[in-house]
């Protein structure tokens, strides 16, 4: 047996995989009907003996074979190349075998066509009409099996491409790209003689079948073999009485019943030993002690199913409670594991709580002593210059947001912190008795990125919009304002109004009780405005290299300042500087009289989200924290 390996009626037109899948999709239902897809496959052949379109409609076709009947099936070329006639005797009842076309040479495929997907699928596949070769995969020499088109654009079975290594045409490596369906439903609509209408071929020749005139005489559709053949009346069934009874056609099988001699009682289970035919097993009946209790065996039956069902389902709860079982003692182990390792821990870190004990008591002795230092300067008239860094020591953490703190704001009359955060929420913090969280505001659908506070109202901005009013009094919201299209990224208040600041806009708002009336609104803003700052009688708006100074009597741009490091973030005013912190790392420092730039500061190696200033009479710090994780002092200096 060999398979042909030329190009000419194997190759897809194109070679390539998109091609092949283009040209198979245009296949229609008169290629099933033997138009054999001359333009997907190349120059193509049809047979004498073709399948009617009335046929093809039919799931399967119901006629007996004519024992004695001798044909022969031939193809011939439909184009003008110069192919001989393929002839092949039909034997009697025998599958029709199929022939490769190429030039070169007419061997035979195979006698009979049975699908030899794995060694155990055995089951008979002779085919009532000789299939198209364009049908038969070149790997296999069969009938495609879930045909699928590979990377070179050929066809083959699915099994066959996955355990090849080359394309038996073009030599490339095989990988499976898609499905061919238009060739899988070809097949489906070939006609296959039914299976229990098959049986060995004479040849004896492992996995070829032929025609046995003796057995089922239906043709039916590939696709809907499997459903005639469930209720085929050649299928092979055994006797329900006795397995010892000889094997039986469906057909059969009633007529085998009415005279079977190994009838048993419907009672055998609960110990009737009657065995007999149909006219015994009736009159068995009507003397048989069980049948007058069948109903209670019946209801017995069924309690001890039932009683059944539950145990099984007791036996599942049980194997379920023992993996629980196991897995809570591993887990009590590895609890008790990691109790050891805390309490070592918790030694260490005893005797390191005793150094740090002894280290905040000399602090502390040195804080008094500044502190006092400090008082007699004071009383003294005389106050110089300090560190902040010396004299201020973090004594905790305020810890609850779950999200990134994006702002804060002091409340001084009642000792409050407001922190608002990227969980959507505020937070009320006490900052004179507890150092604890004394409320959570929610109402933002947005990160919280501005806060403000004006009288014993709290203002906060989010990434949704609007701005909420609060009650500091009683830490309840009192109005919302749709302020901007864009995220609020900042608010100050002044001379009672209020700043916000988004996207190329700035919105001045009269403040009215727990309202606020739109005043204005300043345009003319290149980029995002991220800080705002009041000083005075006059706003200071950072957005992209542009620091504008307006007017807030007026609400009009005085000066505007160019600066360079990307957009601004921060902004802070000092007696006599103007700060700003970029993008970029930079914090530039302007001159507040002359508007110049006088210094650019460097050092951070991340964005300056925030600017604040300690002023006294002899120096001014300005700090700055950044995305570095650092925060920074710098002394501007006086002019």
């Amino acid at each position: 047996m060999s398979c042909s390996k030329s190009t000419r009626y194997n190759r897809l037109s194109g070679g390539a995989a998109a091609a092949a899948a283009a040209a198979i999709a245009s296949i229609s239902s008169a290629d099933i009907n033997g138009n054999r897809m001359e333009a997907t496959f190349g120059p193509t052949f049809s047979a004498v003996a073709q399948v009617s379109k009335a046929e093809t409609s039919n799931n399967y076709k119901q006629h007996r074979r004519t024992p004695s009947s001798s044909s022969t099936l031939t193809y011939s070329p439909r184009d003008d190349d110069d192919m001989p006639p393929i002839s092949t005797p039909r034997r009697s009842d025998s599958a029709i075998s199929v022939r490769s076309l190429h030039s070169e040479s007419n061997m035979s495929l195979r006698s009979t066509f049975s699908l030899h997907e794995e060694e155990e699928d055995t089951e008979p596949q002779v085919f009532a009409e000789q299939p198209s070769v364009k049908l038969c995969c070149q790997l296999c020499c069969s009938v495609f099996k879930d045909p699928v088109i590979t990377t070179c654009g050929h066809t083959f079975c699915r099994r066959c491409a996955l355990t090849s290594e080359k394309c038996p045409v073009d030599n490339s490596k095989l990988t499976v790209v898609v499905n061919n369906i238009a060739v899988a439903e070809q097949i489906g609509e070939l006609f296959v003689h039914c299976k229990y209408g098959c049986g060995p071929a004479a040849s004896g020749k492992p996995g070829a079948f032929e025609v046995d005139p003796l057995g089922c005489p239906f043709t039916i559709k590939l696709s809907t073999r499997k459903d005639h053949e469930v209720s085929c009346d050649y299928r092979p069934v055994r006797c329900p009485n006795n397995p010892s009874c000889p094997p039986l056609l469906t057909m059969n099988l009633e007529a085998h019943l009415k005279e079977c001699e190994h009838i048993k009682c419907p009672h055998s289970k609960y110990g009737c030993t009657f065995i007999g035919n149909q006219d015994t097993y009736e009159t068995h009946l009507e003397v048989c002690k069980f049948e007058g209790l069948k109903e209670f065996l019946q209801q017995t039956d069924d309690r001890f199913h039932e009683m059944q069902v539950t145990l099984a389902q007791k036996d599942q709860d049980i194997s379920f409670l023992r993996s629980m079982l196991g897995k809570l003692s591993e887990k009590l182990d590895q609890l008790e594991k990691n109790l050891e390792l805390k309490f070592d821990v918790l030694d260490e870190n005893q005797s390191k709580l005793s150094e740090d004990l002894m280290e905040f008591r000399r602090d502390a002795s040195m804080l008094n002593d500044e502190l006092s230092h400090i008082n007699a300067r004071l009383n003294m008239g005389i106050l110089g210059s300090y560190d902040p860094q010396q004299i201020f020591k973090c004594k905790g953490t305020f810890v609850g947001h779950q999200g990134p703190v994006w702002c804060l704001c002091v409340y001084s009359t009642g000792d409050l912190l407001f922190s608002g955060s990227s969980d959507k929420t505020i937070k009320v913090w006490d900052t004179c008795t507890t150092y604890k969280c004394q409320k959570t505001l929610e109402g933002h659908d947005g990160i919280v990125l501005a806060l403000c506070i004006q009288g014993n109202r709290l203002y906060s901005g989010s990434a949704d919009c609007t701005i909420i009013v609060w009650d500091i009094q009683t830490l309840q919201k009192v109005n919302t304002i749709r302020a901007h299209d864009n995220p609020v990224c900042t608010l100050v208040s002044s001379h009672n109004m209020l700043f916000s600041g988004s996207l190329k806009a700035i919105k001045v708002w009269d403040i009215v009780g727990t309202e606020l009336k739109l005043k204005k609104e300043l345009t003319g803003l290149n980029h995002w405005v991220r800080a705002l700052v009041a000083s005075q009688n006059h706003l200071y708006s950072g957005s992209y290299q542009t620091i504008k100074i307006w007017d807030i009597r007026s609400l009009e741009c005085v000066h505007v300042l160019q600066t360079s490091g990307g957009s601004v973030y921060s902004i802070a005013v000092t007696n006599h500087h103007i700060v700003c912190g970029t993008y970029e790392n930079l914090i530039h420092v302007w001159d507040i009289e002359s508007k110049e730039q006088v210094r650019t500061l460097t050092g951070h190696v991340g964005t300056v989200y925030a600017l604040a200033v300690i002023s006294t009479p002899d120096q001014t710090k300005v700090f700055s924290a950044s995305y570095d994780r650092s925060l920074r002092v710098s002394r501007p200096a006086k002019p």
